[in-house]
């Protein structure tokens, strides 16, 4: 007996087994019927937001491999591919999810990604919130320069206050926007792609697409001045937003928020397809350069800098010919000076102005070429 209990003593090791095997066992026992349970989600709620999760995660998967048919064509059939691009139609057409709905708590991303991608692919905007106030829906398109301060006060009659609350809001719900968007990004990287979406010219865009830029009571000359009035266009956009929240004072932040996201998803997506492509200042040079035509491209500013030694440039490309002197054309903004000047030049071949440099150029050079042939023959 005693040399019994000396062997097992010397064998730790087969004492530790003997008791993981009793634990296991202990835990395998169906517990006592009065015996106290841990709580576990149950119900019909929570069985509902995990089947949202879900599906959640599928659709962004089926978006994922779509995005290359033809390699799934190759690995798994046409079958597959027409069964996959049935589920991502269903998946655009379902029913955006109310508001009071569990699934509120999820990201604006998760809720409205498929919605907002179906609005861009049709050429649409979201439905623009309604400004529950007259006195401020009026304010939002005044501004200061038509305001009589002796007959009216300065700070309730236009929108320069409302601009200021509208600008923090945006940036928020910018930021969490790109923080839902790309989970594994450094900081710096994302204070980047929050100033593409916040910058003066994507929400003087947004400003003409809703045609928000006409209904400006603003001194007519501002509207001449190119980069002022790009600003004027943002900052009533800005505060269009505020006045919305202001007016609304139970729903606005979440209705502005998911109208917000709306707007800006598509352009997230693009960031995510985008490949570097740098080649419109060629394109560009090539539109309106000739002899005695200068092109510049110039920093219009100091650059942002972000955490982790990043910057944000600000590059604007300006014409000097065809009868403008330093128009700007296009400006544009990137982690370096190459990529903003890009941008500068993408948005110098959209520009309206460029466009008739370019007529006049083009006339120019077929007057030209009609006097040297006249003359050679």
């Amino acid at each position: 007996m005693d040399m019994k209990r000396k062997s097992v003593s010397e064998d730790p090791e087969q004492g530790l087994r003997d008791e993981k095997k009793k634990s296991k066992k202990r835990r395998l026992q169906k517990p006592d019927a009065g015996a106290p349970r841990s709580p576990t989600p149950s119900g019909p709620s929570a069985r509902k937001i995990k089947v949202q999760s879900r599906l959640a995660k599928v659709e962004n998967l089926t978006r994922k491999l779509m995005s290359d048919p033809d390699l799934i064509r190759d690995v798994a059939g046409p079958d597959v591919v027409e069964k996959m691009t049935e589920l991502g139609k269903a998946f655009a057409q379902k029913e955006p999810p109310k508001p009071d709905e569990a699934c509120r708590s999820q990201s604006p991303r998760d809720r409205l990604y498929s919605t907002s991608l179906q609005l861009h692919a049709q050429n649409s905007l979201p439905i623009l919130p309604l400004i529950n106030d007259t006195t401020l829906a009026t304010a939002v398109f005044t501004h200061e320069g038509l305001i009589n301060p002796q007959t009216r006060s300065l700070t309730e009659a236009n929108y320069e206050r409302m601009e200021l609350l509208g600008d923090a809001y945006i940036e928020i719900m910018a930021t969490r926007l790109v923080w839902d968007s790309f989970p594994r990004l450094p900081s710096g990287r994302l204070s980047q792609i929050r100033e593409l979406l916040v910058k003066n010219e994507t929400l003087a865009e947004f400003s003409t697409r809703y045609g928000l830029d006409q209904k400006l009571s603003v001194p007519q000359n501002l509207r001449n001045q190119s980069k002022t009035w790009t600003k004027i266009k943002g900052d009533v956009f800005e505060a269009y937003v505020a006045a919305v929240i202001l007016s609304n004072r139970e729903k606005g932040v979440d209705l502005v928020e998911d109208w917000l996201a709306q707007l800006w998803i598509p352009k997230l997506e693009q960031i995510e397809k985008e490949q570097p492509v740098l080649r419109y200042k060629e394109e560009l040079a090539k539109q309106v350069m000739g002899k005695g035509i200068k092109l510049v491209y110039r920093e219009d500013g100091k650059p942002i800098n972000h955490p982790g030694g990043l910057q944000t440039f600000f590059i604007g490309v300006y014409l000097t010919g065809w009868g403008y002197t330093n128009e700007c054309l296009g400006s544009g903004t990137g982690l370096n000076k190459v990529i903003a000047g890009n941008e500068a030049a993408t948005k110098a071949l959209e520009n309206p102005i460029t466009k008739q440099a370019a007529s006049i150029k083009r006339a120019f050079d077929e007057k030209v070429k009609a006097e040297r042939e006249k003359a050679a023959s």
